[in-house]
């Protein structure tokens, strides 16, 4: 009996409470009501969206803002989500006018039993806290927003204020609204979703942080369970899709990326770019940036870089582990090696890991996915030596060492994160539209981008701007130069000491063809033809290729690459053969729309043999591409051949001690400037030439640039003529003799065996450029250099 009249009185108690709460609610209102601020937030909606960048085929490869955001109309939020957030949200939703008086009453007598603990707040009131309150929570702050959602009801529908809700509350990980926690936590689309992700998603607003699966799966995991058997107990799903929610796996995006593809360093760049134009609204403003990258170009290129850099560092050896790491917290091992984990990232695909075990046969380690992962046979042979007990300490593997792993078949192997860096530009040579850029092994690791900052001597593959020159001072492929020994005296070098510059391995041919000697890329002969045709006529001559002056001194260092380049400039001067000698400009930015999708600004580039400048007679360019064609056939690029092509030619590049290597190649389609070597220069090691180290990375990217397209040879332009000549002398062959066939300007045909009154190329060295020069392009005087400035 004590016990039915106690439950009575709690009962009346719970009331009186609830109606005097709704009596105060009302006199506030009354008195609060009419000082409310306008709704112009709301009914203007502008959330801080953040500046997305795209690929031109409209994968995302960069987010930059303070909030991350995507907003999404109501009707397009999958019936699963929507009903998932009104039953642990808002049940009633569709029912009350922005106050759940019944809710109040509800939430007072549960409070009171101890049977939960639940708040009155509506969906409403949300979104009335999440727009205009701020500061301290109290009484007065409740009753404002009290006032607030009625007002709100009053001016918005019910869609529209679910809409607000949808977009703007805070879901942890940065990310505001459903649509965009969706991408953070799922890496997909909301109506990608099941239910069972749907359900987790909706249990975050309550404590983002307290539930967030990255950090407390296990609480999230309580909590998603909570709004299933709510959706269950209020009649939104049955009993069978309930029990089969429950038993529906969570996969979380790995590594908590929220980008389609890897592509850092082409994102940043963008960021700079939009900057400089828009200041700090890009970070708001939800503008959208379409690159000209295209997806399987930049994952290709991605890849290349990659194995490259493991691959040259597979050839020096293992260094010994990262780090020595012991256990000072007293947890059990997996506890204490996570939290070790967390202080070190994935770079490049490499995982780290710290061994527990390890010997010659087998080590046993986990990684930083919290997967404890076994290592034998093949996954070992890198690191063999460093796992016997002679190893030297600093480079022996032993429980604790921190190592770095990647997937090998079904299992895994040890690797090392590699000391040198590498990149690749890849550019349409027709327009100037970047395909790929990779900027170095990680962006995450090493932000300095090593396409775009980085000026480097480009050595032997700077030659073919050299001999370009000679074939508009007379020289042509057959001619004939001297590849032996050359000392000049130190009043000709421009620093003051003797030079006595050599070829690669000390090996000299005599008297060759330009065309062998470009194959072989021969120094010596590089030189005597420089200073045949005259160092200050090739300066000038090299601008047309966007190359500056003051990078490229005149001293006849010029013809090995002693001067300075960027890979972007690389790219768009071997454009300029590739696309039959037009200038164009490398660009990154196909176009710039807001938020609503309209364009703000469009690229608009010169395309080769249409509107673009002509820098290069077309024959010029033929011949080029035909001498650089037996480079990647026969010559120091051979190794290209296992591309099944014929359209392919370029060049290697080596420094002095191998400091920086270079392949630069290209065919009609696609040109692709790869670099390898360390930032702080020194020598890769012996034979690292730019055929052994760079066009192993230009081969495995074009294998997929250009797959499917068919042989694309270049036209053989008017002017030129294929004469038979003697490949000793390079003179013309008799009809009946045997010889092979050239290509020469028409008027510049060669003349037979003893015949003097031919054109020869000058060799008078004469510094001032002056001398037997061709039917030069109608453009030829300096040509504005390409900067990484020049986007669009």
């Amino acid at each position: 009996m004590f016990i039915k009249k106690w439950w009575q009185i709690l009962i009346l108690a719970t009331l009186v409470f609830g109606l005097v709460a709704v009596a105060m609610v009302g006199l506030a209102a009354t008195l609060i009501y009419p000082a409310l601020p306008s709704l112009e937030a709301l009914t203007d909606y502008q959330p801080k969206v953040p500046m997305r960048v795209y690929t031109e085929d409209g994968k995302l490869i960069g987010e930059f803002g303070e909030e991350r955001r995507a907003f999404i109309h109501i009707q397009d939020v999958p019936v699963n989500m929507k009903n998932a957030i009104l039953a642990i949200e808002d049940r009633r939703f569709y029912e009350h006018g922005g106050i759940d008086f019944h809710g109040i009453i509800r939430a007072a007598f549960n409070n009171i039993t101890g049977r939960a603990h639940e708040g009155a707040s509506t969906i409403t009131t949300q979104v009335a806290k999440n727009f205009f309150s701020h500061g301290e929570r109290n009484i007065k702050t409740k009753v404002y927003e009290f006032c607030l959602a009625v007002k709100i009801e009053h001016t918005l529908s019910k869609d529209k204020i679910l809409e607000l809700y949808v977009n703007q509350i805070f879901l942890g990980q940065r990310a505001y609204g459903f649509a965009a926690a969706s991408q953070v936590y799922y890496g997909k689309q909301l109506k990608d979703l099941n239910l069972a992700e749907s359900a987790l998603l909706a249990g975050l607003p309550k404590a983002p942080s307290n539930y967030n699966p990255f950090s407390n799966l296990k609480r999230a995991e309580t909590r998603q369970h909570e709004v299933l058997h709510d959706m269950y107990r209020f009649g939104f799903i049955d009993e069978a899709t309930y029990n089969d929610a429950l038993k529906q796996p969570l996969r979380f995006k790995v590594a908590r990326q929220s980008t389609d593809l890897k592509a850092d360093y082409v994102a940043e760049i963008v960021r700079q770019a939009m900057y400089e134009r828009y200041q700090d609204a890009i970070y708001t403003s939800g503008i959208k940036v379409y690159t000209t990258i295209l997806k399987s170009n930049q994952e290709a290129a991605n890849a290349a870089v990659i194995k490259g850099l493991l691959e040259y560092d597979g050839r020096h050896g293992y260094h010994g582990p990262e780090k020595y790491l012991s256990n000072t917290t007293g947890e059990p091992a997996p506890e204490w090696m996570d939290k070790a984990l967390d202080e070190f990232e994935v770079y490049g695909g490499l995982v780290p890991a710290i061994v527990s075990q390890a010997s010659v046969k087998m080590v046993v380690a986990r990684t930083k996915f919290g997967k404890d992962i076994q290592i034998s046979g093949e996954g070992l042979k890198f690191v063999l030596a460093a796992l016997s007990d002679k190893a030297p300490e600093k480079q022996r593997i032993k429980a604790g060492s921190l190592i770095r792993v990647v997937p090998l078949g079904d299992g895994w192997k040890i690797v090392q994160l590699p000391q040198a860096e590498s990149s690749l530009i890849a550019v349409d040579p027709g327009t100037g539209a970047v395909r790929a850029l990779v900027g170095g092994f990680d962006f995450n690791r090493n932000k300095f981008n090593h396409v775009t900052q980085a000026w480097r001597q480009p050595g032997s593959s700077f030659k073919p701007f050299i001999y370009s020159a000679a074939l508009e001072k007379g020289f042509t492929a057959a001619s004939v130069v001297d590849d032996a020994p050359i000392s000049f005296p130190a009043s000709t070098t421009g620093d003051g000491t003797t030079w006595e510059p050599h070829n690669f391995e000390d090996k000299y041919d005599g008297p060759i063809r330009l065309r062998t000697a470009l194959t072989k890329s021969k120094n010596m002969v590089s030189i005597r033809v420089l200073n045949a045709i005259g160092t200050k006529y090739a300066q000038d001559y090299i601008t047309r290729f966007g190359f500056s002056p003051k990078d490229h001194p005149p001293y006849l260092t010029m013809a090995l690459g002693a001067g300075s380049v960027s890979s972007w400039q690389m790219a768009g001067a071997y454009s300029v053969f590739a696309n039959g000698g037009y200038k164009i400009q490398p660009y990154l930015i196909k176009k710039i729309v807001d938020r609503n999708g309209a364009v703000i600004e469009q690229a608009m580039p010169p395309v080769a043999s249409k509107n673009a400048q002509r820098v290069l007679d077309a024959r010029n360019a033929f011949i080029m591409t035909s001498m650089m064609q037996d480079v990647a056939r026969i010559g120091t690029a051979a190794r290209a051949r296992q591309l099944g092509r014929s359209d392919l030619a370029g060049k290697t590049g080596t420094t002095n001690s191998q400091v920086d290597t270079w392949f630069a190649g290209y065919n009609p389609n696609q040109v692709a400037i790869v670099w390898m070597g360390y930032d702080k220069p020194q020598s890769l090691g012996k034979n690292e030439t730019g055929g052994h180290a760079a066009l192993p990375i230009w081969i495995d990217y074009m294998a997929v640039a250009l797959k499917g397209l068919a042989d694309n040879p270049p036209v053989i332009p008017d002017g030129i003529v294929s004469v038979k000549i003697n490949p000793a002398s390079g003179t013309r062959a008799p009809d009946d003799a045997s010889g092979i066939y050239e290509y020469f300007y028409d008027e510049f045909q060669p003349k037979g065996a003893g015949d003097t009154d031919g054109v020869s190329p000058d060799q008078g060295g004469d510094e001032s450029g002056a001398g037997a020069t061709s039917q030069a392009p109608a453009a030829t005087g300096p040509i504005a250099p390409t900067t990484p400035d020049q986007l669009f």
